[in-house]
């Protein structure tokens, strides 16, 4: 059987990979506005621990943004700032490699 149906449909999401990836400067990229991001250090004066789940709602300034802290209602429990160094940017949508 002839499967070049699957030849071309991979070599596409190949190039729309290459290209995300080119656009989205995926190495390089630090957390910016809106971005999904996990703690790498705990913040106890707010009350906030390694790995808590935010959402950047503001830059500060170029080391430290706002980032909101919400349970799993949308509910929001705690708004503190935090330095880009010290947050992990979470993907929900695989990328190419």
């Amino acid at each position: 059987m002839d499967h070049t149906g699957r030849r071309r449909a991979a070599e596409l999401r190949q190039l729309l990979g290459a290209v995300m990836s080119a656009a989205n400067n995926v190495e390089d990229r630090t957390p910016r506005a809106l971005d999904v991001v996990a703690l790498l250090a705990s913040l106890p004066e707010h009350r906030l621990a390694r790995g808590n789940v935010g959402t950047i709602v503001e830059d500060l300034d170029d080391k430290t943004v706002l980032v909101e802290f919400s349970d799993d209602d949308g509910r929001p429990y705690a708004i503190a700032p935090c330095l880009r160094s010290e947050l992990l940017t979470l993907h929900y949508v695989p990328e190419a490699a």
